[in-house]
């Protein structure tokens, strides 16, 4: 049957359908609000009885769900279209907020030397002002060595959590040595992207 008017005329417009708008409440909002909200309580767990094995591995288990939530919460948001502006705001301010209460809580109990903990800090900080320097050139995409880096600092820091025997110490500084390798060779690789990127501009 044809769309236009008894008159002869042109057919009538088609109504396109909008574009869905995704609600800002969803579920991958969700979990990252709460890896925010599981900061102080891993915080608590960590520094509740100082030499708890029950409440130490509480707060390991609490580190490894929240960081879990960080792989869960992207691919449901890529997966079913469930990206929001607000989700790619706070999902690395949760991310940063967790490894850093993480890193700061293991050197105030002596158990992580501060260097450590201010290097992996330092280049967060500094790659995350990079990004805001070069932002009206482009955006630095995240790299494999850059998810390599993330996945090698949590587990660092998972197994610097937990309340393994002594005999582990070579392993946990083996894991940790990785992860200040990739921390400290992927902010060299931003640095130099992002200049690229500048000059191009």
């Amino acid at each position: 049957m044809s769309s236009s008017p008894a008159g002869g005329g042109p057919p009538e417009p088609v109504v396109g359908v909008a574009a869905v708008r995704v609600p800002l409440v969803n579920i991958a909002n969700i979990l990252t609000v709460t890896r925010i909200a599981l900061v102080p309580v891993f915080l608590l767990a960590l520094f509740a009885v100082e030499g708890s094995t029950g409440w130490r591995f509480t707060a390991a288990v609490v580190f490894a769900v929240a960081s879990i939530t960080d792989h869960v919460d992207g691919w449901l948001a890529r997966k079913f279209g469930l990206v929001t502006d607000f989700g790619k705001v706070i999902d690395p301010i949760a991310d940063k907020a967790l490894t850093g209460a993480a890193l700061f809580g293991l050197s105030i109990l002596g158990e992580l030397p501060w260097w450590v903990t201010l290097t992996i800090a330092g280049r967060e900080v500094a790659i995350t002002l990079l990004r805001f320097w070069v932002i009206r050139y482009g955006v630095i995409a995240a790299s494999y060595g850059g998810k390599a880096k993330t996945i090698a600092q949590i587990i660092a820091i998972e197994l610097f959590l937990l309340p393994l025997p002594a005999g582990f110490d070579p392993l946990n500084w083996f894991v940790m040595g990785v992860a200040l390798v990739l921390t400290i060779g992927t902010g060299v690789d931003y640095v130099i992207r992002a200049i690229r990127l500048r000059a191009r501009g």
